[in-house]
This record gives structure tokens, sequence and C-alpha cells, in this order.
């Protein structure tokens, strides 16, 4: 199968892991690398060995590079997805899709328009654990699902990272930077939302970043850093949803829960590949693990990427799909919409579960 040439926009802490990804699925290979600082794509193209270290209009119009995986920080999602898809490019985006929804849309439409793709990080939902998790459901070994509960409970970022401005500004928080993990593995396994609510909040107005490199700098927070979702699936599950960077000092609560009419379902932290499996039947007085059904269980982030060259070679539905980010993106706005307005919200956009993943696939092949 024709390899799908990719062209990296943001050169920044993430960027290794898909320049692996590059070698490691047969479908892909990276040509060109750009950064609004030059030195970091030069650097970066030595280091993994890309044959073009470009400027960001550069690689846009380099007619060799078909996909261009946008990489930059979350600000500048739409507007280089939006110049790629101007120039006639596929575009995978890391998470989240677009800060706004109007620019969101404006990328699906252009998209439809042009006849192109659009994906979307986070893949981690096409990893070995919630890949494992996706054929217990589907099997029906915790019966029908009814309820489900997702918690990460943090005490936020301004400790350890070395520029933690931009998770507190909007478009960020904790909803925006850990919710599509979550969110995405539950739309994966469950389907799309109908209906949410929420309560949000600001607890500490400010923050004092105590990482080594901004010592001392008073942060303003301009985004909630408490966040609780409930939502109707569609299918008729509830899901909860909790998001904080407030909470400081710990706290004793499952990733992920499904509850089925049979068992429950624990499943891994949605921001990993592998993680721990385990089902427990009613009746049961302890948990099973489950051993994994399919894998990448390794960091194999890249993957929904290489799916959606797959698709467009075979002319078929991609996973990690512009829709299903889409409708991630909106079930985030709207949990905070819906604390604004006090009330139960009805949600506009829908898209459709994922397939899962082949059984018996070889690494670095999707397409069996």
């Amino acid at each position: 199968m024709k390899k799908a040439k990719i062209g990296v926009i943001g050169c920044g802490n993430i960027c290794g892991i898909y320049f692996k990804a590059g070698q490691t699925f047969d479908i892909l290979e990276i040509v060109a690398c750009a950064d609004i600082i030059p030195q970091r794509a030069e650097e970066k193209a030595r280091e993994f060995g890309i044959p073009k270290a470009l400027t960001v209009k550069e690689l846009l119009n380099d007619p060799e590079v078909e996909i261009v995986l946008n990489i930059t920080p979350p600000n500048g999602h739409a507007e280089i997805g939006i110049a790629a898809l101007k120039a006639g490019k596929h575009v995978y985006n890391e998470k989240p899709l677009t800060i706004h929804r109007k620019d969101a849309k404006r990328m699906m439409e252009l998209a439809k328009e042009k006849g192109l793709r659009i994906g979307c990080a986070p893949d981690t939902f096409m990893g070995a654990g919630l890949q494992t998790c996706r054929k217990v459901i589907d099997d029906g070994w915790i019966g029908r699902p009814i309820a489900a509960t997702g918690f990460f409970m943090g005490g936020g970022p301004e400790g350890w990272h070395p520029n933690p401005d931009f998770f507190f500004k909007v478009g960020a928080g904790p909803m925006f930077d850990m919710g599509p993990y979550y969110l995405t593995a539950m739309v994966s396994l469950l389907g799309p939302v109908k209906r949410v609510t929420g309560s949000a909040q600001i607890s500490f107005p400010k923050r004092i970043a105590t990482c080594q490199q901004q010592y001392g700098k008073i942060i303003k927070v301009e985004t909630p850093t408490h966040i609780a979702g409930v939502m109707d699936f569609a299918d008729g599950v509830v899901g909860t949803l909790i998001t904080s960077f407030d909470v400081k000092a710990g706290a004793n609560l499952p990733n992920l829960e499904i509850y089925g009419t049979e068992g429950t379902l624990s499943m891994p932290d949605p921001n990993t590949f592998a993680g721990s499996v385990r089902v427990r039947r009613a009746g049961q007085s302890e948990w099973k693990e489950v051993p994994f059904s399919h894998i990448y269980a390794e960091n194999s982030r890249g993957i929904g990427m290489a799916d959606m060259a797959y698709a467009i070679r075979s002319k078929r539905k991609h996973r990690a799909c512009g829709e299903m980010a889409y409708h991630v993106l909106d079930l985030m706005h709207t949990f905070g919409e819906a604390s604004a307005k006090g009330k139960h919200i009805n949600v506009e956009s829908t898209c459709e579960r994922p397939k899962p993943l082949p059984l018996g696939l070889r690494t670095g092949i999707l397409d069996e």
C-alpha cells in the first residue's frame, strides 16, 4: 500500500513520540517538519532523520506532503488546520480539535468541501487496554451498560511543568487538557451523548508556580479548574465525569468504570495504551484481570493518524475522526455552559461509535 507522506508542524515536547510513529507504522513516512522556531525543526530533523526542516509556509506549500500532523499548542490548532485544508492537505490535530466550536465547524465544513479528512487525538482508545474493554462490552461480559464514571483528580501542573501558564487560560484547564482522553474513551465505548449538565468553578483565582523555571511566578486563573459533568448517552447510559486541578492531597477513585446489568468493568487510565483491565461479575467476590485481546500496549501515539492514512487508501471511515473530536469538544464546552445557566442542555452534535480494531493485527499494520 502506498505510503502517506506526513509533514509535522510543531516540534515541541510531544513531537518525539509522533516521529517514532513514523517509523512504527508501515503506512506512514514523515518527510518534513516545521516549527515557529526554525532551530527546533532543524534539531528534530537531525535527531529523527527527517529529510526536510521547513518553515510552516514552506511545509504547507510542499506538494509532497499529503497529511499535516498539527501538534502546535491548542491556540494554533484552528489556524494551522484551516491553512492545511486550504492547501489541499488532510489534517490530523493534537487534542483538542480546536479551542472554539466555530473554528472546528469551519474546519469540518472546509474538509467536506475539499473532500479531505480530519483526524484528531487522542488515539489512546485504540490501544490494547481500551480495545480490550471494548471487546469485554461487545461480548456481553457486564451485560447492558447502564452507568459510567470517570475521574481525573490532580493538584495542577504549576509544580512540575516548565511553562504552566497556558494550563490556566481559556481552552485549557483540566477539562480541555485531560477531558479529551476520558470523553473519547467513553464515547468510543458507549456511543454519543444527547444531554448534559454540569457544575464548574475556579477554586483558586491565582496560582503560584513552584517549578524550577518559573519559581514564585503568580499565574492568573482564567478558566474553571474543577468541573463536574453528568451525561445522558443516546443509548441510555448515565455518565459522570469530574476533572480537577484542585485536589491537593490525592484521591482514591478509579480512572474509568462502566456498570452493567451483569457486572462492572474497571478500565485503565485513558491517557495510556495499556493498564489494568478488570471485570467483576454480579455474584462474584473478587475482580478478575482480563488479558489484552489486542496489541499496541506500548505508547503508540500516532496510531490514529496511521489508521486515517489506511482509511484514505482503503476508502473507509477512520476511527479517530473529526466528527468524534468535535462531539468531544462540544461536550466540554457544554459542561461549562450548563453550569453557568443552571440547567440541562441538549447536545447538538453527534458521531458514530468507531469500529473496534480487528483481532490478530501485526505490529505496524492496521488493515489486514
